[in-house]
């Protein structure tokens, strides 16, 4: 048996025309699948490998391990649909939508209704313990967000994919407690219920009613489906004869009163409110921002964090004040509940004063909360009113002009008119001497030249940047890929780093150019920006914002004191939102091969920048080729580096990992000791994650220890030596957010337990 895709999409048709089994379009390629004919259309029921990318075509062929997938390039691998240990003799497409596999004795071996899904369809089981997975959307059919699991104990819950405790489901049967082990059926006639194989007890959950449809010329199909949205549908599809065009139905569905009862659909720290039309937003909590502007249901994160030790600088003071909202209701996290004669505004007083509590929690009781606050929702009416933690900062210099009166602002606003035409006309002076570096604005703006639109990427001369940096005097640091001096534009006055590249790969004018532009077009507010370059001969350098408050390294081991625990937590979150997108957010993925602490530099307001992205591929070259020497800083290095493998976006989620564990302990990886002997800080970490010890890992005070278990898990799964077990960026930003399950992770390839801590460590 053959399915090729070759100048089009061929299939295998069931007998009746009815159901379809082969390539379907999907993204860039295509996927492998059954579906219903419906017209011309294709509704997909069941996809094989559906985590997989794309294929781009080839065949499906009956092999001696089972039905494979053989691409259409012979040099590549192929992959297993269905892999059995006995040899298949035939396969069939039947009208139910069931694709089955024979042997020789026309015995069943492997079939699509044993592995549902997001869709079971009539005569499919769902059997205890098993589970239907959501798509992402209607036409891609990857791993969704919402599950419905048929759990052990009786129950058909539905949940957030990642959760697992039962405060996160937002339906159920309610059939646990009774010892039944159930199986969800779905009848030919529609009919949904629940039987247990052992006894006689079933559970009706929707009887049809057919006769209002059934006739001698229709065909009526029904199939319940966990759609993309995180509600379950019981659809119908009625086919006619004489060429009427099919109608489909949702004849029931759960959860069925609005969109906003499926917990999950705003991300962590957002709200859901459904509108008069019936549609559902999410909307962010006071002091907070989307994650990602154009993803509002990917949640928010905070504008400004606050923590233990506070922001307070000598310019700069930390305000925390206490925004009301109401008609919300949120799940309850609470970590301390006061006494229960507590009034609201001694609730209020209460958070504010605690430099641990981010959300103050009042119903019938208070509460304390931390962050991150989920599955969030407007209820009209709820006696329930949350109290939101909110920071700014006041300049020391705002408070001292409240202390003077009216005359002295005149006086002082009269002195800084007459020092503003002096360096007036001091700067027309100096501008004869010096050629300015000039910058373009976007029109009609307003805004800083390092604004986000504000900056179009330009080419510079290299004597323009060698009289802004006063011919390179000013060193800012030495790195794998060149030498950073700082500079400044002259027009305005706004400083600049000036990196000068070597170890240069071999790309001609125009690559270089191309390369560097594309660098520009990635923007994220954790990535430093590009502002222009130079290509001049043997010069080529790249001006960069410049970043006034260091690197992390500085603040982790070159700092008197220890950061507060929420501005690192805010730091790593930062670096990893950065990561993602460069991973996966963007045409051709980024590999950045440095990350450590050196290469994140931080901006004014505290917002964490990831530097360097995009040199490894300028300066090296082609990074879907296997490197042909180390690129990286030792320490950092992912294991497939001195194996002469193929490089991967998995080596930045391992050098995460270890950048990771080193922010919290604030300790430096290759310094570490374990019994004596010198190990990495993922050996380090999980000697204390089977100890139980897991406070003695983070340096500093006010250590919020669920977060602290979060992020060594998260840590320690960063930096598993095999780069299939490393977690994507992205679900690294969901454990980390605390929107996703972390679990224990399998301890690092080369730890043995029988190692004992080195108390010196």
């Amino acid at each position: 048996m053959v399915t090729k895709t070759s100048g089009g999409v061929q299939s295998w048709v069931s007998p009746s025309g009815r159901f379809a089994f082969g390539f379907y379009p999907d993204d860039e390629g295509f996927s492998i699948g059954v579906w219903l004919i419906i017209g011309e259309s294709r509704n997909i029921v069941w996809t094989a490998n559906r985590d997989d990318p794309p294929v781009s075509g080839g065949s499906i062929q009956l092999t001696y391990g089972g039905l494979q997938w053989i691409p259409a390039n012979a040099g590549s691998q192929g992959k297993f649909i269905f892999a059995t240990s006995t040899q298949p003799a035939s396969a069939a497409m039947m009208d139910t939508g069931n694709f089955v596999l024979y042997d020789i004795k026309k015995q069943v071996l492997l079939s699509t209704f044993a592995s549902p899904t997001d869709t079971l369809l009539p005569g499919q089981n769902l059997v205890p313990g098993s589970q239907l997975f959501s798509s992402v959307s209607d036409t891609h059919h990857a791993t969704g967000k919402y599950r419905l699991s048929n759990q052990l104990d009786g129950n058909l819950v539905m949940y957030p994919v990642d959760a697992v405790d039962p405060d996160s489901s937002y339906w159920n049967t309610g059939t646990y407690g009774n010892s039944y082990l159930l199986t969800v059926f779905l009848d030919p006639n529609g009919t949904l219920w629940m039987f247990d194989q052992n006894t006689a007890y079933t559970k009706v959950l929707f009887l049809t009613n057919q006769s209002s449809k059934a006739s001698s010329d229709t065909d009526v199909y029904f199939r319940l489906t966990l759609d993309a949205d995180g509600i379950l549908r019981l659809y119908s599809h009625v086919f006619f004869g004489q060429g009427r065009a099919p109608v489909t139905e949702t004849v029931w569905l759960q959860p069925s009163s609005d969109r906003c009862d499926v917990k999950g659909v705003c991300g962590p720290n957002s709200f859901c409110n459904v509108s008069s039309n019936g549609k559902s937003s999410c909307s962010c909590l006071p002091g907070f921002e989307f994650s990602y502007p154009n993803q509002s249901m990917q949640g928010c994160w905070r504008v400004r964090t606050g923590g233990c030790t506070g922001n307070t600088t000598d310019d700069i003071r930390l305000i925390a004040t206490m925004v009301e909202l109401k008609n919300t209701s949120w799940s309850d996290k609470s970590y301390a509940v006061p006494p229960p004669t507590t009034s609201i505004e001694a609730c209020k007083d209460l958070c504010l004063s605690d430099c641990a509590c981010e959300i103050a929690r009042f119903d019938s009781y208070c509460s304390k909360q931390m962050l991150p606050m989920r599955y969030g929702k407007i209820v009209p009416g709820s006696n329930t009113t949350i109290f939101v933690k909110v920071y700014t900062y006041e300049s020391r210099g705002s408070l001292r002009k409240k202390r003077y009166g009216p005359v002295a602002i005149l006086i002082s606003g009269a002195a800084l008119a007459g020092f503003s035409l002096l360096v007036f006309f001091a700067s027309i002076i100096l501008c004869k001497h010096r050629l300015p570096l000039q910058y373009m604005r976007a029109p009609q703006q307003q805004h800083s030249e390092f604004d986000d639109e504000s900056i179009v990427i330009r080419s510079y001369s290299y004597q323009d940047l060698e009289l802004s940096t006063d011919g390179f005097a000013e060193e800012l640091g030495m790195g794998a890929y060149g030498t950073v001096f700082k500079g400044v534009f002259t027009n305005g006055n706004k400083d600049i780093a000036v990196k000068r590249l070597e170890r240069m790969a071999e790309n001609g004018e125009r690559e270089f150019q191309r390369e560097v532009r594309a660098i520009a077009q990635t923007h994220h507010r954790n990535l430093v920006r590009l502002l222009g370059f130079c290509n001049e001969g043997m010069h080529r350098l790249l001006v960069y914002e410049y970043l006034p408050n260091g690197s992390l390294a500085d603040l982790l081991f070159r700092s008197d004191a220890v950061p507060s625990w929420s501005n690192r937590v805010a730091i790593v979150l930062d670096v990893a939102r950065g990561l993602q997108y460069l991973h996966e957010e963007i045409d051709g993925p980024i590999i950045h091969c440095d990350i450590k602490p050196e290469n994140i530099l931080i901006d004014s307001r505290g917002v964490a920048k990831i530097a360097d992205f995009g040199l490894a591929k300028l300066l090296i070259g082609n990074q879907t080729q296997t490197f042909t020497g180390v690129r990286g800083t030792r320490g950092y290095l992912a294991p497939e580096w001195s194996k002469n493998t193929a490089i991967t976006v998995k080596v930045d989620v391992y050098s995460y990992g270890v950048m990771l564990l080193e922010t919290i302990s604030c300790k430096k990886s290759m310094e570490l000791k374990l019994a004596g002997d010198e190990c990495n800080i993922s050996e380090w970490a999980y000697e204390y994650v089977i100890s139980g010890d897991l406070n003695k890992v983070a340096a500093g005070e006010c250590v919020n220890e669920v977060e602290l278990e979060r992020m060594v898990r998260v840590g320690i799964w960063c930096t598993q030596d095999q780069p299939v077990t490393r977690p994507t960026m992205k679900s690294v930003v969901q454990m980390m957010e605390g929107s996703a399950e972390v679990r224990r992770p399998p301890p690092p390839a080369s730890f043995s337990q029988s190692l004992v801590r080195s108390g010196s460590s």
